[in-house]
């Protein structure tokens, strides 16, 4: 992630893994209700013709659950299980920080300083 106003950047490497059905019930579970009928109405990231259609769709869902909203089948999460995290902070004349933090196979976390 990074953000080119602060001079600064966050990186993550580690296993990404789809969390569980259980998880992704409690999760969405706590969403607010429109946020539930947005994910039944959106077909995220697909072409849509105009901002009517996704309002048709909305009022569509809107009516079709009470209160209770389920989760859509396709709707979950993902989880990254981190092994290595780069905290960047841009300097002048490029000598810029680098933390690094990289998880041993003991479980716990090195932490170093790389050259810009």
């Amino acid at each position: 992630m990074f953000w080119p106003g602060l001079e600064r950047q966050v990186r993550i490497e580690g296993t990404c893994k789809r969390i569980s059905e259980a998880d992704s019930d409690a999760y969405f579970a706590s969403r607010p209700r429109g946020s539930k009928i947005g994910a039944w109405a959106s077909k995220q990231s697909e072409t849509i013709e105009d901002r009517n259609a996704l309002e048709e769709r909305t009022a569509h869902f809107d009516k079709k659950f009470g209160e209770e909203v389920p989760r859509p089948p396709y709707w979950g999460g993902y989880i990254i299980e981190p092994n290595y995290l780069e905290f960047w902070q841009g300097r002048k004349s490029r000598l810029h920080d680098r933390l690094c933090y990289t998880l041993g196979k003991d479980g716990d976390w090195t932490k170093a300083r790389k050259n810009p």
